[in-house]
């Protein structure tokens, strides 16, 4: 799904009113008539009290749309008006007109604290006030009155935004911003919404087709892609029957050091469920018993020293390798790696300690192959690339790295963000029971996989951060957040795969 920006809709809302010959009062309509099928299939007809609080521009007209709906249907409605301004927009003024129509009692204006309504636990509060289009903090009353509706603990849904979020900035008043528990958003999420500084804002979220125009949508370009599975299932190479390990590639696992032969393990056993025809891991002595024992299906080269990484010698010609995970940052394996940087022409997977030596020899990222797969979790961001004042920078300082270096950087969290060159994919599979322990080792094994296999490195990421988050998924279904471990995910990679061409 395409992520536009506010720029963006603003001009999808004008093509589409002057190419199906509408009104702007008209889309208005349509709009927050799937607001109220939303709200109305939900309750019931339920006579709890609605309290709807407008702004008065666009989003307040949409407010007021949706109450007219919903008093049409006998719900008991009270309708406030956040009157912060003298301007209104004509579409908010021709929609509160017409709850004159409807109603003996207009809705309540405003003005300040002192006509602040009280409000409850048991009320069900629709959010109309701002949308989009705000680009400057609440300020006096206003804030107030955010802060006023979030203590309430009412049932809170936003209409297409949060009152006080920004669509392509952070919160600089976190304390103004509302806290719904259920955002319906128009026509595309926006990329705020999937940014860790905004995630306490929005709830649940549900995206609403408002019917824009079909042409300027599909044509438009955008630097940010919403990953879901009809994304996914776009990028899957189909497997040919007549076919060997041969033709699966060849993908070389690097790390592991004494105390940490676990997590090169579950890279390896990500990649063999990714895919890889062949898994070699390469790690010191201290790791042979074990590696052999624990993963029969890799074969196992090892280095001279007995509890790190000294030097990398293999005679193999693997398709891809990838190192870091658990392979420390001693002297002696930094200079390893070095070396295997210097005789590496191929893309890589850098992950864990490749990552921290990166950040220390900064010097060593001009030698990373292009197109390299980079996956830091924010900390190795950090490290990488130094601090930033909120997530828009970061995602910015990020997409200037990965164009600087020709790189392919992968953002972990709750929604993993990909980045290559200027274009941004946001993930939405995964949970927070693969906030453990191997997580990221295993999310490496599977972009190895793959690349391995012949997908191209930014293909591999976007698509191995999929399938990882949808492995994390079917793990939690069946152990809970609290369950699930690490090599959960890795066992569940091939029933990501299978989900992928299940209906539903």
């Amino acid at each position: 799904m395409k992520i536009f920006d506010v720029q963006q809709l603003t001009e999808a809302d004008k093509v589409t009113i002057e190419k199906q010959g509408i009104t702007s009062g008209i889309l208005m309509e349509r709009a927050a008539t799937l607001v109220y099928n939303e709200i109305h299939s939900r309750l019931q007809g339920a006579q709890l009290p609605i309290k709807i609080f407008c702004g008065i521009g666009n989003n307040g007209g949409d407010g007021l749309v949706v109450g007219r709906l919903l008093m049409e249907q006998n719900y008991n409605v009270t309708i406030y008006i956040v009157n912060y301004s003298n301007a209104r927009s004509k579409d908010f003024l021709a929609n509160y007109t017409k709850i004159k129509d409807i109603s003996t009692t207009w809705p309540t204006l405003i003005n300040g604290r002192e006509d602040f309504p009280e409000l409850s636990d048991e009320d069900f509060i629709i959010d109309a006030i701002f949308g989009i289009g705000l680009n400057r903090p609440l300020e006096d009353w206003v804030a107030q009155l955010v802060k006023h509706i979030n203590k309430s603990g009412a049932f809170v849904v936003s209409i297409d935004m949060p009152s006080g979020l920004f669509a392509d900035k952070t919160p600089s008043k976190k304390d103004a911003v509302i806290k719904a528990k259920f955002t319906l958003t128009f026509q595309s999420p926006k990329l705020v919404f999937f940014l860790p500084q905004a995630a306490e804002y929005l709830g649940d979220l549900q995206v609403l087709d408002i019917g824009l125009d079909k042409e300027y949508l599909n044509k438009t370009p955008v630097k940010a892609l919403l990953i879901d599975k009809q994304e996914a299932i776009t990028f899957y190479i189909p497997r040919k029957n007549f076919s060997h390990k041969g033709n699966y590639g060849h993908s070389l696992i690097i790390g592991g050091s004494y105390g940490k032969i676990g997590s090169i393990s579950l890279t390896a056993t990500a990649a063999l469920r990714s895919g890889a025809g062949l898994v070699t891991i390469y790690a010191p002595k201290c790791g042979y018993q074990i590696l052999q024992t624990v993963l029969p299906e890799a074969m196992v080269i090892t280095d001279k020293h007995e509890n790190e990484l000294s030097k990398i010698e293999f005679e193999i010609e693997p398709d891809v390798i990838c190192f870091g995970m658990g392979a420390g940052t001693s002297k002696i394996t930094t200079i390893a790696f070095k070396e295997l940087l210097e005789k590496t022409k191929d893309p890589m997977v850098i992950d864990a300690d490749g990552l921290n030596i990166l950040s220390k020899e900064k010097e060593l990222l001009k030698q990373v192959p292009e197109n390299s797969v980079l996956t830091p979790h924010p900390k190795e961001l950090e490290r990488l690339m130094g601090k930033w004042k909120d997530d828009f920078e970061k995602l910015e300082k990020a997409r200037i790295f990965s164009e600087k270096y020709k790189l392919i950087l992968v953002i972990k969290g709750a929604h993993t963000i990909t980045i290559s060159g200027d274009k941004l994919f946001v993930n939405n599979t995964g949970n927070p029971g693969m906030a453990t322990a191997g997580s990221g080792d295993v999310l490496s094994g599977v972009i190895t996989a793959l690349i391995s296999q012949g997908y191209e490195p930014a293909i591999a990421a976007v698509f191995g951060v999929y399938l990882h988050g949808r492995a994390g998924d079917i793990s939690a279904e069946k152990l809970s957040y609290q369950g699930m471990i690490s090599g959960d995910i890795a066992k569940n990679i091939g029933a990501a795969f299978l989900d992928l061409f299940k209906k539903g």
